[in-house]
């Protein structure tokens, strides 16, 4: 099977995963089950918990998916959008960017610029973008950028 075919196949595996699972009725158990073990647990001070499922590098989405604390799911979000890119702000310590957008796709240091860029993959429509976050020596967010994936529109990524 090929890359794409494979990358294909993982997306209609979340969407089939994601449909077995109901808000306010769905546990900690069934995201396990649906997704396996998550990447990252955050727990929350009202007792919820957040289970990160990147698919980054390869991928387009970012799930969080939050257990309450009655054991049900409150939410499953995907956050490689732009209402999450939104609340990435100049001045933003770095270890924030993860608990809004999960794990980066890319992070790349350039000495000369004394600067780190991390790119999170995602899909605008059919498009395939990076949202790319520059951070000075101190881990601050200097800027932020939407661009064309160059691996898609290069021919460096999988076919279409």
């Amino acid at each position: 099977m090929g890359l794409f075919a494979a990358l294909l196949a993982l997306f209609g595996c979340d969407a089939q995963r994601i449909a077995k699972l109901e808000e306010g009725v769905a546990t900690e158990a069934d995201v396990r089950k649906q997704f396996g073990d998550p990447a990252d647990v955050v727990t929350a001070a009202d007792g919820s918990r957040t289970l990160e499922y990147p698919r980054q590098p390869e991928g387009w989405t970012n799930y969080f998916i939050t257990i309450g604390a009655d054991g049900k799911m409150s939410a499953l979000r995907q956050v490689l959008s732009e209402p999450y890119f939104a609340r990435v702000r100049p001045g933003m310590d770095k270890r924030e960017l993860p608990r809004i957008l999960g794990r980066p796709a890319k992070m790349q240091s350039y000495a000369l610029k004394q600067q780190e860029v991390w790119d999170w993959r995602y899909k605008e429509g059919q498009f395939s973008k990076v949202f790319s976050v520059t951070l000075d020596p101190a881990g601050k967010v200097v800027s932020v950028a939407n661009a064309d994936d160059a691996r898609e529109t290069m021919g460096g990524g999988p076919s279409k």
